[in-house]
């Protein structure tokens, strides 16, 4: 590999300008999501779910029905899905979605899927061309990572829509965050296309690295999930005591799919991505052998790659434990993600060590 090779410094210049496309884009998208919701609260079939909602948890109540063409059989506007909850806990359906099932809704959550895809492509291209301006992975400091990070958690979101699985809730607080992680990317911690120390020249940096960028997308996703779990868990116990829990929030919270499912989904992909973020360590002590004579050193980023570990294995262990499951795991698992931003926003710019080399 040619250590010296010389910054291409029109590919820099397009990937700058693809990664502030991408942004304009997504801020499109995020617009769209934003009508989704608010033509979604004007549906009756948001209604229907809160009230479908209320009767699983006990109270007696009305459903919305209409009558089928020439008079036939009354059914529910949406047919009812109901995640079997742990043992002791609620069985709710799940909420219609972010478009309530109105026709205005489902057009617009569909134009902001397809500006997402968009803006996605023009990411693409952005992290393509700047891994091209220098010949090498995309992923060398801190802005790289960062743009990188936003666009897998991206792709994540879109494998899952094309596996069918019910994450429309996810589009609204996705988008949101990557336009707040690509602001921050290029306004601070911005840092011109460049060869990196000799040390990093290795391929270890695609293997380590690119894992620990997958598992923090898929860490993120888990995250979302767990908090609106938390949300939705209170609204069903609020609904189950006969409280009212209407209002706008009130209302996003029926739409979205019932506690019961949005803890099952967190708790899965937290535990696919478990034994990866374990792999992660180990390549990093594997290269830290080869770089710098020794496996562990208690570096900060080693120190913090391990205590992250140490919280999701807590987690885990948690959910497999009958006093821990629900809300407390739950906690455990946004204290996990906590050490993982932590490991990458405060111990690159707070902490000293030797994965400093790169700066921002």
């Amino acid at each position: 590999m040619n250590l010296a090779a010389a910054t291409n410094e029109n590919l820099a210049n397009i990937s700058n300008v693809l990664v502030y496309s991408a942004m304009a884009v997504y801020t499109l998208a995020f617009l769209a999501h934003i009508t989704e919701w608010v033509f979604g609260s004007r549906s009756a079939v948001g209604r229907t779910a809160a009230a479908i909602t209320t009767q699983a948890a006990g109270a007696p109540v009305t459903v919305a029905v209409k009558k089928a063409q020439g008079g036939g059989t009354a059914v529910l506007e949406r047919p009812e899905v109901v995640t079997r909850a742990a043992p002791g806990s609620r069985d709710v359906p799940d909420g219609p979605g972010a478009a309530g099932g109105s026709e205005k809704g489902d057009l617009y959550g569909r134009i902001a899927v397809s500006l997402t895809v968009l803006a996605w492509v023009l990411h693409v291209g952005c992290v393509l061309t700047r891994a091209l301006s220098v010949q090498r992975a995309p992923w060398g400091n801190m802005y790289e990572f960062s743009t990188t990070f936003a666009m897998v958690a991206v792709g994540v979101y879109l494998g899952l829509l094309v596996a069918k699985k019910n994450i429309g809730w996810l589009g609204l607080p996705l988008v949101t965050t990557v336009l707040l992680d690509l602001g921050l990317a290029v306004s601070v911690l911005y840092t011109a296309s460049d060869q990196l120390v000799p040390a990093l020249h290795s391929y270890w940096l695609w293997i380590h690295v690119s894992c620990a960028i997958f598992c923090g997308a898929a860490m993120y996703v888990a995250a979302v999930s767990t908090l609106f779990y938390l949300f939705r868990d209170s609204y069903e116990a609020k609904l189950a005591a006969g409280q009212e829990a209407g209002g706008a929030w009130g209302n996003v919270l029926s739409r979205l799919p019932s506690a019961a499912t949005l803890d099952k989904f967190a708790y899965r992909i937290n535990a696919t991505i478990f034994p990866l973020w374990t792999f992660t360590i180990i390549a990093g002590a594997i290269w830290a052998e080869a770089a710098w004579g020794r496996y562990w050193g208690w570096d900060p980023k080693e120190v913090w790659s391990f205590i992250t570990w140490v919280a999701y294995a807590c987690y885990l262990h948690a959910r497999a434990t009958a006093g821990w499951k629900g809300r407390k795991a739950a906690y455990l698992a946004l204290l996990a993600f906590a050490c993982y931003l932590f490991n990458y926003y405060g111990v690159n710019i707070l902490l000293s060590g030797k994965h400093s080399y790169a700066g921002v």
